[in-house]
């Protein structure tokens, strides 16, 4: 992994030699600007507007333009004799509880590595400090020629620098979320909540994939091996308006246990219900009505038709015996 930085992290009187990483990588298809004519490349020149011609890099420097359009030419002596005081320096300046650090003030992040064996211990310890205190360290940095506010914590055992921006660079949101009093029920409440944890169940932020960069992944694959480029559907457009809330949050409850996830089976207790909202009509099992008691002196079809059937066996076991007695009686009688 290639050193970005080299310095020293001066804690109290401890100073730790450290290099800094690039923590992040962006795995973006680089894409060029060609002539679409044919293909040929396209380049940016360094061009100089008075003479109307190109110059090269070691004539350009830096320049400001005030607001009454005179420009000011700054030479890279004058940027470095700017005062960098935390130049090569990493100042811890106090240890916080990482929520008093607003996430929206966060920037790039390095892994902290030592520069020799010998800071290998006041590492450890400087590591295993901020977490024990569960605190992140609040420094300063001078990269490049920009200083900035920056944080020490512990990922994974391993001390991480991440670059901050000034607190007034940070801009006011005043204005911008409803000022208006909205009332929110607590059915609302609880039908959101319940649909918060259907869809964490499961979550598993390693799996997350850039959909973009794959489709244009296989778009180049295509056109380089002269085949036709994939296509997919488009996903539908969601809808611009909100017209029930509650029945929204239903819709959406229900597609996440259904088919969002796959996991129908292992679907929570039924959340409309704690909310306290009655269902859809389609969503509402029927209950079937209790049978009703047969009145007194009044008997069902079934007991009917047992004693039915039971009558008739009597019928054909009397007609039976009448035949029976009838052919004894009509037998002829011996001679005494």
């Amino acid at each position: 992994m290639q050193t970005t930085w080299k310095g020293t992290i001066s804690f109290g009187l401890v100073s730790i030699p450290v290099h800094l990483y690039s923590a992040t990588q962006e795995h973006d298809v680089p894409l060029h600007q060609v002539h679409a004519r044919d293909g040929g490349r396209v380049r940016m020149k360094r061009y100089c507007e008075r003479e109307e011609k190109e110059v090269p890099y070691a004539e350009i420097a830096k320049g400001y333009e005030s607001p009454d359009g005179r420009t000011v030419t700054l030479t890279d002596e004058d940027l470095a004799d700017l005062p960098l005081p935390s130049k090569k320096i990493i100042d811890v300046l106090a240890f916080v509880d990482a929520a008093e650090i607003d996430p929206l003030m966060f920037s790039k992040a390095y892994y902290v590595g030592v520069a020799d064996q010998a800071a290998a211990k006041p590492y450890a310890l400087l590591r295993d400090a901020l977490t024990e205190s569960g605190r992140i360290a609040v420094t300063k940095i001078a990269l490049r020629t920009r200083e900035s506010p920056a944080v020490l914590r512990v990922h994974d055992g391993t001390l991480v620098l991440q670059t901050c921006i000034w607190p007034d660079e940070v801009r006011s949101a005043a204005g911008i979320a409803p000022e208006e009093d909205i009332a929110v029920r607590p059915q609302e409440l609880r039908m959101a909540r319940s649909l918060m944890d259907t869809l964490s169940e499961g979550f598993d932020l390693s799996q997350l994939h850039d959909d973009y960069q794959q489709a244009l992944q296989q778009v180049v694959e295509a056109r380089i091996q002269g085949v036709e480029v994939p296509h997919e559907e488009e996903p539908g457009e969601a809808p611009d308006n909100v017209i029930d809330l509650m029945e929204a949050l239903r819709s959406s409850l229900r597609q996440a246990r259904g088919g969002h996830r796959g996991r129908a089976a292992e679907a929570p207790p039924d959340a409309e219900a704690a909310a306290g909202e009655p269902e859809s009509e389609a969503a509402v099992p029927r209950k079937r009505a209790p049978a009703k008691k047969p009145a007194a002196g009044t008997r069902t079809a079934k007991e009917a038709s047992v004693k039915s059937a039971t009558a008739k066996s009597a019928s054909v076991k009397s007609t039976t015996a009448k035949k029976t007695t009838t052919r004894k009686s009509a037998a002829p009688r011996k001679a005494s």
